[in-house]
Order: structure tokens, then C-alpha cells, then sequence
């Protein structure tokens, strides 16, 4: 007697699965962007801003093209303050990947991972300098713990972690201006807009490297150039799938798979590019480190108390008959 082999159908997998999967794809990427930066060399910290820029408005035209998103892109040019807002938006994301590919390809690889341990510190404290919060007591323990870290690598580097800072402070800045755009742009309508913004500067910088001869897109070779066209691609891709994970996935878990890039990152600085990491700098890291531990904590007990009243008004509502 033969027995009749049934296929049960595999579970589809959960919203949650797939927007972890999502957003540790998107900071696995930010994360590893420091080894692209190493196979691009000798292009300069200028010349890989500017191509990035440039390959990522092609990819995100192609983009747009084939998702047939176009209709965004020209509703939001239509609004005055929408694009004016998505102009600063570009000019500090400019700002921030400067100081990044600087700071990775000078031999500041660590330092530039601390600007994004400390940057969920700096929002904090952005909140309450410009948007006037009022912070709870765990996080001006985790404000009081950033202040102290760069005091202490400030001794330590024997000068200020401009570096650090000025990426915490521009990728801080940068979310506090998309904020107040809200919803109403997605993801690859406001990259093509703020990099189209950032296009004339970046073909004027292209266009000075090569009179000058300090550009490099055309002069190591097919490869390099293929790899430097590329950062389109590895510009937008992340950016997409962090949005497809936020769209699925509690603020909380965003909040936690955060600290994935920087800690890729600090991990290369120290197995790959080989710097140093003397005592003074593993004080200001662990001050860091402790700070964001608060902040993780504050921020799901917060989120757990605010569910708490939900789930109770849900529980007490009369079920339908």
C-alpha cells in the first residue's frame, strides 16, 4: 500500500522576518562602505563624493523610470518649501559623506564610526536645543555620558574628534530636516531631488579634478572607473531597504539595528585598516557604549508604558456580537 506523499505549503514569512532581513541589509551595507572606499583608492575623498552623487542620479532616473514614480518627483518640486527643505536636506548629506570617505580614507576610520555611535546621543541632545524637549532622566545620563566620552577622546586624540562630531551633528540634522517633510516624499523621490540639487556642484568638481589632473575615473583603468560608477547603486540600494524596513518594523527594533553600521565599521577600522586603539580611546568608546545602553532601555520602556493603556482600552472594548 502506497502512501500519498501531501506538500504542505510553507508559512509565509512574518512582515517583522522580512523587515529585520531589510533593515540588516541596509546597515550591513553602511556598514561594510568603508571597504569600497579602500578598493577606490587613489581617488580622493572629493572625486568619490562628486561621482556618487552623479552615479546616484542616474540609477535614481532609472529608478524612477522603471517604478514609474516620476509624478512624485514633480509633486514635490511643485511645493517652494518642500524643495527648499530637501536643498538643506542635500547640502548636509553632502556635508556628512565628505567628512565619512575623509575621514575613512585618511586613516580615521575609527574615529568616524564614534560620530555614528554618538549620533542617537547628539539627536537627543538636538531635541532639546531645537525643538525645546524635555528630556527623561535616563537620557541626560546619556547626554551627560557623550559630553564626557569627547572630553575624554578629545585628551586621548590630543585634539577634538572634529570628525565624530561633525558627522553626528550633520546625519542629526540631516533627520531632523527629512522629519519635517514627513511622508509626503518617499525615499527615491527625495534622493533623486537632493542629489539633483547636489549635480551641478559635483560636475563642476568632476570638471576641476580633470583640467587639473587629480581625477581618477578615467585613468586606472575599466575596472576602477565600473567600481566608481557603481556608487549609485550602493548609494540608493541601502536607502531602500532601510525604507522597506522601517515601513514593517517598530521603532524600537530600527532604534537597535542602528548600531549594526557602526559597529561593522569599528570592526574594519581595527582588523583591516589597522589603527590603533590606545587606552583613552576604549574609556571614550565604553562612556559611549554605556550611554547607548541607557538610551535602548529608556527608549523600550518608553514605548512599552505608552502600549500599556492600548492594550488595556483594546481589552476593555465590548466584542462585536
Amino acid at each position: 500500500m502506497s502512501r500519498t506523499r501531501v506538500d504542505v505549503p510553507r508559512p509565509a514569512r512574518s512582515e517583522n522576518a522580512t523587515g529585520i532581513l531589510f533593515g540588516v541589509g541596509a546597515y550591513g551595507l553602511w556598514g561594510l562602505l568603508p571597504l569600497y572606499f579602500l578598493i577606490l583608492l587613489p581617488a580622493t575623498a572629493v572625486e568619490i563624493v562628486a561621482n556618487r552623487v552623479l552615479w546616484s542620479l542616474i540609477f535614481c532616473a532609472l529608478l524612477l523610470t522603471a517604478l514609474r514614480s516620476w509624478k512624485s518627483v514633480r509633486a514635490a518640486l511643485a511645493k517652494p518649501k518642500v524643495l527648499g527643505t530637501l536643498t538643506v536636506a542635500a547640502l548636509l548629506i553632502a556635508i556628512n559623506w565628505f567628512v565619512y570617505t575623509y575621514g575613512v580614507t585618511n586613516g580615521h576610520a575609527i574615529e568616524a564610526s564614534l560620530g555614528y555611535f554618538i549620533n542617537p546621543i547628539v539627536s537627543v541632545l538636538l531635541g532639546v536645543l531645537v525643538l525645546r524637549e524635555r528630556l527623561r532622566a535616563l537620557q541626560w545620563a546619556a547626554v551627560a555620558l557623550g559630553l564626557v566620552a569627547v572630553v575624554v577622546l578629545a585628551v586621548g586624540y590630543g585634539n577634538v574628534p572634529w570628525i565624530a562630531l561633525a558627522l553626528a551633528f550633520s546625519f542629526g540634522f540631516y533627520g531632523f530636516v527629512k522629519k519635517r517633510i514627513g511622508p509626503s516624499v518617499d525615499a527615491v523621490a527625495s534622493l533623486s531631488i537632493e542629489t539633483a540639487v547636489l549635480t551641478p556642484i559635483a560636475a563642476a568638481v568632476m570638471i576641476w579634478l580633470t583640467l587639473s589632473g587629480g581625477a581618477t575615473l578615467l585613468t586606472e583603468g575599466p575596472a576602477h572607473f565600473w567600481i566608481m560608477a557603481a556608487s549609485g547603486v550602493i548609494t540608493a540600494v541601502p536607502l531602500i531597504f532601510f525604507g522597506a524596513a522601517a515601513r514593517r518594523l517598530p521603532l524600537t527594533t530600527v532604534g537597535m539595528l542602528q548600531y549594526l553600521a557602526p559597529v561593522l565599521q569599528f570592526i574594519l577600522a581595527l582588523t583591516v585598516f589597522r589603527e590603533e586603539m590606545p587606552l583613552e580611546r576604549w574609556i571614550g568608546f565604553g562612556l559611549v557604549w554605556v550611554g547607548l545602553a541607557l538610551l535602548t532601555v529608556d527608549m523600550v520602556w518608553t514605548v512599552r508604558k505608552n502600549a500599556k493603556p492600548r492594550g488595556r482600552q483594546l481589552q476593555e472594548q465590548p466584542a462585536n456580537a
